[in-house]
């Protein structure tokens, strides 16, 4: 038991009986625990398994290559149109955690056999079209364009989703504008 996730979870406040009784049914497993992202994280020989996400509607547990699992019942969700990796399996009361302690464990058995096997996840690429706004926003602003070439694939990304999510053409603008000083030191969205 890794003294963090003990910390992780006197602070929490919703689903935190759910995050003990999964956190148990795991470390039954061979997985490493360790705190990750500010969120119990597990892993095998250094590489990332699954991982506890509390959420407002439920307790989600996402295996990071949650696709290359059979999943025959079709008991992992979907982790959204952003995400082509993970999997997971949301949980809303111990009993139910404690009742599919028995999946949790074969899915587990599963996904450490499949990074023991070196499998990896093909991800498509699938370019998100820059907004317009950014576009101008690269002639008006010196070294803007530069540095946001230089950020990661992942941040530069991150950023356009951000932006394109905005649907009025005068949001797009202002959010452009506040993340400007974090693109110029380099930053991503969320660092």
């Amino acid at each position: 038991m890794n003294p963090e996730v003990d910390k992780f979870l006197k602070r929490s406040k919703q689903w935190r009986n759910e995050i003990e009784e999964l956190r148990a049914v795991i470390l039954k497993t061979k997985l490493e625990e360790s705190l990750k992202w500010n969120l119990p994280c597990y892993s095998h020989n250094g590489n990332s398994i699954v991982i506890i996400q509390p959420f407002k509607a439920c307790l989600g547990m996402m295996f990071f290559k949650g696709t290359l699992l059979q999943d025959p019942k079709a008991l992992l969700v979907d982790n959204g149109a952003n995400s082509q990796a993970g999997g997971r399996f949301e949980f809303r009361s111990v009993q139910e955690i404690t009742k599919c302690a028995p999946i949790i464990k074969a899915y587990i058995k599963e996904a450490i056999a499949i990074e023991d096997s070196g499998q990896k996840i093909v991800l498509k690429k699938k370019a998100e079209p820059m907004p317009e706004e950014l576009k101008k926003m690269f002639t008006q602003t010196a070294g803007l364009k530069e540095a946001f070439s230089r950020l990661t694939p992942g941040r530069q990304r991150g950023y356009i989703l951000h932006f394109s999510g905005a649907k009025q053409s005068s949001t797009r603008q202002s959010r452009i504008e506040v993340c400007i000083p974090r693109i110029l030191k380099g930053k991503g969205l969320n660092d």
